[in-house]
């Protein structure tokens, strides 16, 4: 699946992914009016309406981008209901032939990290019949347990040729509370980058591993470090629009080649429309507002690269 990925970046010029992490806060008004006419105020009704959200932003942008990211919680937060609309959302990006990466961050051990495998990115065996329950191409996940918690995710990538995110250095403000703490000498996330490389090496594609890391757009210098100690990991860095990260301090996360990174956007895209810059949509039209931050992006992205060539 990694180079599925990287060939999409290649042909859409964008390693940009869209998060796909929707509130009911973000969605408009008339789609909530409908949604609950149909279904009541009720969690069906929450549901339905993230549904209705989350297409017309794909209907928008797909042709435009290689992959998106829903995020679990918010369809969680909205019960079985929730998450009926979370495989909806990617059964239909996959039909638009877009990498869905699965923002699950799961972590455990053993028989429990490999069920959370088997169920997100494998299969499952009922009876005579094997099923695949959700089906992202790729998965986040906490390596903060250890190989005990990533082996049967990286068991599952090889016999799937699917791929994982690995959190390495998040984006968050508190992160540093303990990923930065000093071991050795060095910050822990230098030893966890160190750790993501290891694994990733016995998982190649052609150029980069299946085995990626997370690694913030809000701390470029320490992506800069990091690049280095993890050269043929793919990079997923979250942080860009609406957490501070721009397109300059992205430069240092990719590679020579100009691959090796996928930057998200969730709410600075999906939200767009909320936004003064795109307050001309409207409510209305939220699906090209959310186009035209997806441009605007891609924009900044690729002049930032070449700015630093």
């Amino acid at each position: 699946m990694i180079q599925k990925l990287i060939e999409k970046i290649k042909k859409t010029h964008a390693p940009v992914v869209v998060g796909l992490d929707p509130t009911l806060a973000f969605v408009p008004g008339h789609i909530k009016e409908k949604a609950f006419g149909e279904y009541g105020e009720t969690l069906e009704g929450a549901a339905e309406a993230i549904w209705q959200f989350n297409k017309e932003i794909v209907d928008h942008t797909y042709d435009l981008i290689p992959a998106v990211k829903p995020q679990i919680a918010m369809y969680e937060q909205f019960g079985i209901p929730g998450l009926v609309s979370y495989k909806k959302t990617i059964d239909y990006c996959h039909e638009k032939d877009l990498v869905v990466i699965g923002d699950v961050k799961r972590g455990d051990i053993g028989s429990t990290s490999a069920a959370y495998a088997a169920g997100h990115l494998g299969t499952v065996a009922v009876g005579g019949n094997t099923f695949r329950p959700f089906d992202e191409d790729f998965a986040t996940v906490n390596p903060y347990l250890g190989t005990d918690g990533v082996q049967p995710f990286i068991d599952v990538c090889k016999k799937e040729k699917k791929g994982l995110f690995l959190l390495v250095k998040t984006s968050n403000p508190s992160s540093g509370e303990f990923q930065d703490r000093l071991i050795e000498g060095r910050p822990l996330y230098e030893h966890v980058g160190e750790k993501v490389a290891e694994w990733g090496a016995g998982c190649m594609g052609e150029s980069y591993s299946y085995v990626g890391a997370v690694v913030g757009a809000t701390y470029p210098e320490m992506g800069k470090v990091l690049r280095k100690i993890m050269p043929k990991s793919f990079i997923l860095v979250p942080g860009y629009g609406a957490q501070g990260g721009r397109g300059a301090d992205l430069v240092h996360f990719f590679n020579e080649d100009g691959l090796g990174a996928i930057v998200n956007s969730s709410r600075g895209i999906i939200a767009a429309y909320q936004q003064e810059a795109y307050a001309s949509f409207g409510a209305e039209r939220f699906g090209e507002a959310a186009r035209a931050a997806v441009e605007a992006m891609v924009q900044d992205i690729e002049g930032a690269l070449q700015a630093a060539k």
